[in-house]
């Protein structure tokens, strides 16, 4: 059941989500090699705290950590841990925060370090801009599967691939709420759900470098890679639709 907001309740989740991308901004200016993912996570932690909000992700059954810190061909769902990041390393950083009873969620991916490769560079900002377009197709009276048109078109269009187990999700009260925002056409757009205003969505490019399957790393709870080892990454904002315009809430 798909749950709609009220502008009240999506003025609180605006609060939220730019509180949420400060904490997300001080990080990007902390990260550098030879920190562990563990201490990115405890300094996420403090910084959300001290924004007024509490970690959304260690509210999940069985997940005790601020974030998700995602390298290389990790997709999502890595916890922290005394891994040392490298110069050049590809990170993921991805985070919720819960504020006055309402999640956001917000992932981000980037160069560790000063290590330049173009052909990064470039998977990357595919990732960048495809989730801009789907953001504006994200609005009322479209429907859902034109944002997963959109994400499919662009990813495959640039030669890499869709982790299609993966999806976006509605947020709110719940961390992930209905419905699904999938990253390919999983049905025909004038099948799928019709966007109304008072929908929040958390829309996520979730992709790699060389496969559309995904595998459970070994030794490592939670975490999912691309089953070829191939990079991957995840750019995600939460967004809210209104009658007029959408709000990009992180």
């Amino acid at each position: 059941m798909i749950k709609l907001k009220t502008n009240e309740e999506i003025a609180i989740m605006a609060d939220g989500g730019q509180r949420l991308r400060k904490v997300v901004s001080a990080l990007l200016k902390i990260v550098k090699p030879g920190m562990t993912t563990l201490e990115i996570d405890e300094l996420a932690e403090e910084l959300i705290i001290k924004e007024g909000g509490e970690s959304s992700f260690n509210k999940v059954k069985g997940y005790k950590w601020c974030t998700c810190l995602t390298i290389n061909e990790q997709a999502v769902h890595t916890p922290p841990s005394k891994r040392v990041l490298k110069n050049g390393d590809v990170l993921t950083i991805d985070i919720g925060m819960y504020y006055k009873g309402f999640h956001t969620d917000y992932s981000t991916t980037f160069v560790v370090g000063d290590k330049k490769d173009e052909k990064i560079e470039k998977f990357l900002q595919v990732g960048k801009d495809t989730l801009d377009k789907a953001i504006k197709m994200a609005k009322a009276g479209n429907r859902l599967g034109e944002i997963s048109n959109v994400i499919e078109k662009e990813i495959y269009g640039n030669g890499y691939f869709i982790l299609k187990e993966l999806t976006g999700h509605g947020i709110g009260r719940g961390l992930h709420e209905d419905p699904y925002v999938f990253g390919f056409n999983e049905r025909p757009i004038e099948k799928t759900i019709v966007i109304k205003p008072g929908l929040v969505i958390a829309i996520e490019i979730i992709y790699s470098m060389g496969s559309e399957q995904i595998a459970y790393e070994e030794g490592i709870s939670w975490s999912i890679i691309s089953a070829d080892r191939s990079l991957a990454a995840c750019f995600e904002h939460t967004v809210a639709i209104m009658e007029d315009k959408s709000i990009v809430l992180t």
